[in-house]
């Protein structure tokens, strides 16, 4: 077993805090990757964070991903949340509380040097003695063109010309006569506007346009046009392109058909149900986001403590001194349960010092890894109770000085894994680590939404999660993608009347969204090749086929 590592945290841990003062600082397009280190630093830090409106958008992402609990949250509009305040009205958002001494961070979207409000509040922060620190944010008019697969750069343009289009005609009619790529932000009516300038200014109406919606976001789109017929396709997307809108003028736009990468990934805008607890679904919800869907959490089950605390407490004073030679660990949330109680007891993980731990998968090891154990048996083979026991030495009186076993596991476990051990010779503490109870129902909208198909897939990770969602929330929609972990939940789904569509090589959580990005890419290659247009499975419900029954 490894020890526990003494070393400090990463060099991401938010900094020190000091005395008042404001940051600046650009928060990106809006996805959440694209935040810099810096950017998130600052963030977690601040005891304010001033932002722009009221509508959801990168800066406000950003404050709910990375601000503190405790963090003061402002938006720069009036008390009505109408429009937004003059100069002086943002700038004593910004000033008041770090002449106060608290620490403040102002949000912008894309890169603050873009914005014009930028040197007008520093201004004021010089003008009222408030030290600042500006902090470059990854730009729109770079990112979201190379996120549609439109490089704004090629061997016919090497120059690019970003331009407000709600600036008027003006900054438009000035790179109108200048080689390059042009990338316009704006409204709809901005860019046809726009668009009409360049085309007086001498530019051919035939040029190609592509117009991006949500850049960088997993509900980014892209439409593509040309000068001449801008107006018409952006009438015809209407509310299929929300603003605000990214359009890129250059030879770029002829590449995007080969280098679409972003819009293409193989779960791209899917939306998938997690019913999970918070704590739980973290690794699904970054891997499923890779693939290019949007996670939404359900937790189906709560976990609670044993209804009484005896058994857990005898045995982790025996674990301390010396009762077991094993600790076989069945869930991540067993590993929970007993960190939760050396933390109790003052006890770190160097209590399991001289002692095997045993893990029934790969989330569980990951989950002791985290804690700094390094699990001395995880299951090659089926990664459950019965791989776990199929691997499991027996004891043996001249290797094993001690022949007992402690299993922490939940309320509700089988009782096969301690019949296995004990029949290979081993005694066993069956410890009720924490009890699992139903969660509550989601939210009504939440229900409507698993029952109407609105969901493209669903991730089940254990047989509880299927028929605790079932319970609490009813079936999901014969039209959404079922994806089960492992032989026992596919079984459990199947009993429920559920179609399995998707099952993992491996019980773990990255082969089960791999195998979805897979049946996602089998679903859009087939579309391709019938001349189909690419849909969700959400998008194709009235197509739906039956379950099994």
């Amino acid at each position: 077993m490894t020890p526990p590592s003494s070393t400090s945290s990463p060099s991401t841990a938010a900094p020190a805090r000091t005395a008042g003062g404001a940051a600046f600082v650009g928060v990106g397009p809006g996805d959440p990757g694209l935040l810099t280190l810096r950017a998130a630093e600052l963030i977690a830090a601040a005891d304010v964070v001033v932002l722009d409106g009221a509508r959801p958008g990168a800066a406000r992402a950003a404050a709910q991903r990375h601000a503190g609990p405790d963090a003061e949250v402002v938006e720069t509009t009036a008390a009505d949340g109408g429009a937004p305040l003059p100069l002086a009205g943002r700038a004593k958002l910004v000033t008041a509380p770090a002449k106060a001494g608290r620490r403040v961070v102002r949000l912008f979207e894309g890169d603050a040097a873009s914005t014009p409000a930028l040197a007008e509040e520093l201004a004021a922060c010089r003008r009222a003695g408030v030290r600042f620190e500006v902090v470059p944010g990854v730009s729109v008019a770079t990112a979201v063109p190379l996120y549609a697969g439109v490089p704004t750069t090629t061997s016919r343009a090497a120059d690019v010309h970003a331009v407000d289009a709600a600036l008027g005609e003006g900054p438009v009619d000035a790179v109108s006569g200048v080689p390059g790529t042009v990338v316009l932000t704006g409204t709809a009516d901005e860019l046809v506007g726009a668009a009409k300038a360049l085309v007086v200014s001498g530019r051919s109406g035939d040029q190609d346009v592509a117009v991006t919606s949500r850049g960088t976001t997993t509900a980014q789109r892209t439409a593509v046009a040309t000068l001449a017929s801008l107006a018409d396709v952006l009438a015809a997307e209407g509310d299929a392109l929300p603003e605000p809108l990214v359009a890129v003028v250059g030879p770029g736009t002829a590449k995007r058909e080969k280098l679409a990468w972003f819009e293409n990934r193989p779960l791209f805008g899917w939306r998938v149900l997690v019913p999970r607890t918070q704590q739980q679904s973290g690794t699904a919800v970054e891997l499923l986001a890779a693939a290019g869907a949007v996670s939404e959490v359900v937790p189906t089950i709560a976990v609670e403590p044993p209804r009484t605390p005896h058994q857990m407490e005898k045995a982790v004073r025996g674990l301390v001194t010396g009762r077991y030679e094993w600790v076989g660990f069945t869930s991540a949330n067993a590993v929970t349960a007993v960190r939760e109680k050396f933390r109790e007891y003052g006890l770190d993980a160097r209590a399991f010092s001289g002692l095997k731990v045993a893990a029934v998968g790969g989330v569980t090891a990951q989950a002791l890894r985290d804690w700094g154990i390094e699990p001395d048996l995880v299951p090659s083979g089926e990664q459950s109770a019965s791989g776990l026991l199929a691997e499991w030495p027996p004891y043996d009186e001249v290797l094993d000085p001690i022949d007992r076993v402690f299993l922490p596991r939940a309320d509700i476990a089988t009782e096969s894994l301690v019949e296995g051990l004990q029949a290979i010779g081993w005694e066993v503490d069956d410890v009720t680590a924490y009890r699992t109870v139903r969660a509550a129902p989601p939210p009504a909208p939440v229900r409507d939404a698993i029952k109407a198909g609105a969901f493209d897939a669903v991730l089940f990770t254990s047989s509880s999660t299927v028929r605790n969602l079932v319970g609490i929330a009813g079936k999901p929609h014969p039209a959404t993608v079922v994806a089960c972990i492992g032989p026992a939940t596919c079984a459990t789904a199947e009993e429920l009347g559920l179609r399995v569509d998707v099952r993992a090589e491996e019980p773990s959580i990255a082969a089960l969204v791999d195998a979805l990005a897979a049946h996602g890419a089998q679903l859009r290659a087939a579309a391709e090749e019938a001349g189909e247009p690419v849909l969700r499975p959400s998008e194709r419900r009235t197509g739906a086929r039956r379950r099994s029954r």
